[in-house]
């Protein structure tokens, strides 16, 4: 199954949104990669939200492509509050064992 996850950054009040087979995984990637990346710039990362969105990893991208193309802090506000607006993204599920921005990663 492949996510889509939120990650914030308290340090630079960002978001970063991806998708992955294993979220986890990508925040640790995220938060200890020796790289020079955006996520790697604005260390340390915590976990807001994760999304079940496909089997299938083109749709994963295909989803991740489309949030993005938003450009809208609001939308991953409404994502994490689990207020999802638009249809083109009523297949995701919130897995539940993240919390909202309040309660972070469990």
């Amino acid at each position: 199954m492949y996510y889509i996850y939120i990650i914030y950054s308290i340090s630079a009040d960002k978001y970063y949104l991806g998708f992955s087979d294993n979220p986890h995984r990508r925040l640790l990637e995220h938060n200890s990669k020796p790289f020079n990346t955006f996520t790697s710039k604005h260390r340390p990362w915590e976990l807001r939200a994760i999304f079940e969105c496909s089997p299938d990893k083109a749709t994963a991208m295909k989803t991740e492509k489309f949030i993005k193309k938003q450009k809208s802090r609001i939308l991953l506000d409404q994502m994490i509050a689990g207020n999802i607006l638009h249809s083109s993204l009523a297949h995701l599920t919130r897995v539940p064992h993240v919390q909202d921005a309040a309660g972070g990663a469990k």
